[in-house]
């Protein structure tokens, strides 16, 4: 409690904090409850890097935050012999986009070219342009499938292999794959305010330290997709098809793939098709529980497909419905 109370006294007097979470200090200024839960501990990086729930606090998701992690994640690339370059990445969450810029302009303040998708897409998406563009490491911003209120920062590791004994990632898993850094030594002597070097977006986009990540990246990903389809294909013009991207990220790349395989009888969910971090149709986006999946299986009723496919927000889950042989699905 103490420690909290400190902490948030800290933030009140920080000159220059965003105007929306000023605002909400302000209101919380007399819920010592809601106090301790901002501010008793730090985001820590696990398995799945940083996430929490969005707000005025160490304990949430907001740009200090976000400045702070790429900070620790910038200075141990410039410690390493990879490559001095990162591919960004975001979904379709609340502020996905601003912490992908925010996080852009202090790898670019660290010397460290940021290449950044100029849309939001699927992680998977992200793990390819890591390993396409040869960067030292990756970030994409998403909570995956958790529900609106969060969000959260996925460090992945990069070209090279496999390495291990880092003082700050302890296990670094090359090509790709996730990063899990040992909890508290990462972040632990970093000030919200004061450790993160950055710089001006559009600035350091009109020097080439930060770039958009072209099309043709995100088309060799849907291509090393294609290439791993099974069968001949025969008979896939007559497949039904139901797809939802529950608001999230996948529209795009599903869309490109379904059109290489040749399926010409797709019907998307309407109401989930955009983008939209507030997931309005279901109480959150994992598309391995029903009640994400209710709005497509009402669309199932109507269009009677073969397969109901539904990915995350981020699009590195699905669920799919077939039909049951007695009507439903």
């Amino acid at each position: 409690m103490e420690l909290a109370e400190k902490r948030y006294e800290q933030w009140l007097a920080q000159q220059g904090l965003e105007p929306e979470l000023r605002t909400e200090l302000d209101t919380m200024q007399s819920d010592a409850e809601k106090i301790t839960d901002a501010f008793y501990r730090d985001l820590e990086f696990g398995t799945a890097g940083l996430r929490g729930v969005l707000g005025a606090g160490t304990n949430r998701m907001n740009v200090y935050v976000i400045r702070r992690a790429t900070q620790a994640v910038a200075q141990y690339l410039n410690e390493t012999d990879l490559p001095k370059t990162v591919a960004i990445g975001h979904d379709s969450r609340i502020k996905s986009d601003v912490f992908a810029r925010e996080a852009a302009a202090v790898f670019a303040a660290n010397g460290i070219t940021a290449y950044l998708y100029p849309r939001l897409e699927p992680v998977p998406a992200l793990s390819f342009a890591v390993r396409h563009l040869h960067c030292g490491l990756g970030v994409c911003v998403t909570a995956s499938h958790n529900p609106a209120e969060y969000n959260g920062y996925k460090a992945t590791g990069g070209v090279g292999g496999l390495y291990k004994h880092s003082t700050n990632f302890p296990c670094l898993t090359g090509d790709g794959c996730r990063i899990a850094a040992e909890h508290g030594v990462l972040l632990e002597h970093m000030d919200y305010f004061s450790s993160a070097k950055t710089m001006d977006f559009d600035a350091a986009l009109a020097a080439g330290s930060i770039r958009y990540i072209p099309d043709g990246v995100l088309d060799a990903f849907v291509d090393a997709v294609y290439a791993q389809r099974v069968g001949s294909g025969e008979g896939i013009a007559n497949l039904k098809l139901v797809y939802t991207p529950l608001n999230g990220a996948g529209l795009e790349c599903v869309k490109k793939l379904t059109q290489k395989l040749g399926i010409r009888n797709m019907t998307i969910v309407k109401e989930q098709e955009q983008p939209d971090g507030h997931f309005p149709t279901c109480p959150y986006p994992n598309p391995e529980i029903r009640q994400a999946m209710e709005l497509g299986l009402q669309y199932c009723d109507r269009v009677r497909p073969d397969i109901l496919i539904g990915t995350d927000p981020d699009c590195d889950r699905c669920g799919t419905a077939v039909p049951d042989g007695k009507g439903g699905y």
